[in-house]
């Protein structure tokens, strides 16, 4: 048996065995998780554990997490990566799969325009593989000369330049290439795409990489799964249906929930309509205000993807720069902008805010009504003209149900986006997506943003819309059970804790809508002095976390996850989802978020345990 029919055969005895969590996983374990090895880790167990003959789907299910979000990666996305590499005498770190048609193409664009070289595009598709050439060239930068071609042998060497070839040929035999390509796109008809670099290229495999972490995700797990099919046991991967009226459903439920009557745009990740609705805002600001510095306004101790992704957009396009706005931990959101917005307009820029409401991880919640009067106030430039006023775009992932974009809502009058990630309450935990609407008063700004999101072909898988139209009807029902037991849980520390430092929503703002299920603590730590405590309470919160999940290995998880279904989900935000924050911007509080269906007296009772283990308690319970 030559080494591609073992290849092949090794995959079909892993699809028989298939763990159902690699399909349907949205968030990593942590428990099993090593982010310096990721892809490789996973790999090099799989391939151990494919040596033997006895292998089951509960030790295919006990492997190390593959890289961390199905944004980046996933177990079929890489067992899809290994195996065309192999079909196409290649590394597995050199094949890497997107769910985008477009996005492996943009990366390249993306780095080559950072480092100005230009980008030669061969194809041989029916038509050209990009969308948009106009903004990709005038927005994003990019410069690309492209050629079809009816086969590789025509194309060029090229000096100083990269050398893409986009093509659509099966997979399961190796592409066409020659020396003069740098990398090779196949776009499949139903599944998304997959790019190929030759040898010697590790920056260009790390920022592909990137892109695909921060603005796009990885194949999805059921259309990788498809394609593995197609490969090694030749039935052809199906194309998703969107069920009748799930479209529908889903723009009736985002349109309830936010009090939006604007047309809702669904993406393929929370991080994706992040992505379409910043640069659309970018684009906007230039067409609108056309010469003037366009300032991203964003907390630098936020969501580390947010944060992210936000300071590549600003090395990407020059006229936009990153002006930090500090929000909780003793900052105040208010007082925070007012200060900002008059920096930026005294410097006669465009404002556009990135804010979370509640914000995460502290779960602070501004004076909404102050909030508007800021955002509204009329300011001066320095030369005495009227200063642009803000686009405020709000991540409402923690309170999803909360009506910002009513019309009766005080923020009516400020131009003004909400976006949620739709891989926590409105699916359940059970797809990655995201979605993104506007009020009225910033209804114009969609277009441009669907115009991004459609450039970069981010929109949601029919199977991810089948997802959403199934979970989200019993939204603001999860949404309420969740935030009932995430109160139970909070009371019931604050009684036989009163010392910790609990970040939660308090009643009143509970009793206007806002009703998060997540929450942070802080312990209360030994030491002389303010270092020595500091890391005491560290210390101490990583050990609430491994204590709670030992003893309640079925109802507390390692993961950053939110809004699922049941259970409850721990971690320390500072090393995970804060991980391309400021070290000194970081949090090493615990955070936790709790679902719908758990037994909140067995949280409790575990609890109390730790708190008696470790001498937190000067009496017994």
């Amino acid at each position: 048996m030559n080494s591609i029919e073992s290849c092949f055969s090794t995959v079909r005895q892993i699809l028989d065995n298939l763990p159902a969590g690699w399909v349907e996983m949205t968030t990593h374990r942590l428990d099993v998780y090593d982010e310096a090895q990721a892809k490789s880790q996973f790999l090099e167990n799989l391939h151990a554990l494919t040596s033997t003959p006895d292998y089951d789907v509960s030790s295919l299910d006990a492997l190390p997490t593959a890289y961390d979000y199905t944004r980046l990666g996933h177990p079929l996305s890489c067992v899809l990566e290994w195996v065309l590499a192999q079909v196409n005498q290649s590394t597995s770190d050199n094949v890497i799969t997107f769910s985008s048609t477009t996005m492996p193409a943009l990366a390249i664009l993306r780095k080559n325009a950072l480092s100005d070289v230009t980008t030669y595009l061969y194809y041989d598709t029916d038509s050209f593989p990009l969308i948009d050439s106009e903004r990709l060239e005038n927005i994003y930068g990019y410069k690309f000369e492209s050629e079809k071609i009816d086969n590789v042998a025509q194309i060029q060497q090229h000096q100083g330049g990269s050398v893409i070839f986009i093509t659509q040929s099966p997979y399961k035999t190796p592409l066409e290439t020659n020396a003069n390509i740098d990398a090779v796109v196949n776009i499949h008809p139903h599944c998304g795409s997959v790019v190929i670099l030759n040898a010697g290229n590790a920056e260009m495999v790390k920022d592909i990489q990137h892109v695909r972490r921060r603005e796009t995700i990885a194949m999805t797990p059921l259309n990788a799964l498809n394609l593995l099919h197609e490969i090694v046991n030749d039935k052809t991967a199906p194309a998703e249906v969107c069920e009748p009226d799930n479209l529908s459903t889903v723009y009736h439920c985002i349109k309830e929930n936010t009090g939006s009557d604007v047309k809702p745009l669904v993406a393929s990740s929370g991080l994706s309509i992040q992505y379409a609705m910043m640069m659309g805002l970018v684009e906007d600001a230039m067409v609108h205000h056309p010469g003037k510095p366009i300032n991203l306004i964003i907390p630098p101790n936020c969501y580390g993807g947010t944060n992210d992704q936000a300071r590549r957009i600003a090395a990407l396009v020059p006229d936009v720069d990153i002006v930090d706005l500090y929000v909780d931990n003793g900052q105040n959101l208010v007082s925070s902008l007012d200060r900002v917005l008059n920096e930026a307009a005294d410097s006669n820029a465009v404002p556009v805010i990135l804010a979370e409401i509640p914000t995460n991880p502290r779960v602070e919640v501004p004076d909404m009504n102050k909030l508007a009067a800021v955002l509204t106030a009329q300011r001066q430039t320095s030369l005495n003209t009227v200063a642009v006023a803000p686009v405020f775009t709000v991540d409402q992932t923690f309170c999803p149900n909360v009506k910002l974009l009513h019309q009766q809502s005080v923020l009516a009058d400020v131009k003004t986006v909400s976006y949620t990630s739709g891989s926590k309450f409105p699916s359940g935990g059970r797809c990655n997506s995201g979605f993104c609407t506007t009020n009225n008063a910033a209804r114009a700004a969609q277009e441009l943003i669907e115009a991004h999101l459609v450039l970069s072909d981010n929109g949601a898988t029919a199977n991810q819309l089948n997802t959403m139209a199934e979970h989200m009807p019993s939204m603001p029902e999860r949404i309420t059970q969740a935030y009932n037991n995430t109160r139970a849980f909070v009371d019931h520390i604050e009684s036989v804790l009163p010392v910790a430092k609990i970040n939660f929503i308090p009643h009143e703002l509970a009793e206007r809508g806002f009703t998060p299920s997540v929450f942070s603590l802080d312990l209360p730590a030994g030491g002389t002095t303010t270092a020595a405590r500091k890391e005491s309470t560290k210390l101490l919160n990583v050990k609430l976390i491994e204590h709670m999940i030992e003893k309640l290995p079925d109802d507390c998880k390692h993961c950053v996850s939110y809004g699922q279904l049941k259970g409850s989900y721990w971690t320390i935000p500072a090393t995970s989802t804060q991980g391309t924050t400021k070290e000194t911007d970081k949090d090493y509080i615990v955070r936790v978020a709790i679902a719908p269906d758990i037994d909140v007296a067995k949280l409790c009772t575990t609890f109390d345990e730790f708190c008696l283990n470790e001498g937190l308690l000067q009496t017994t319970l």
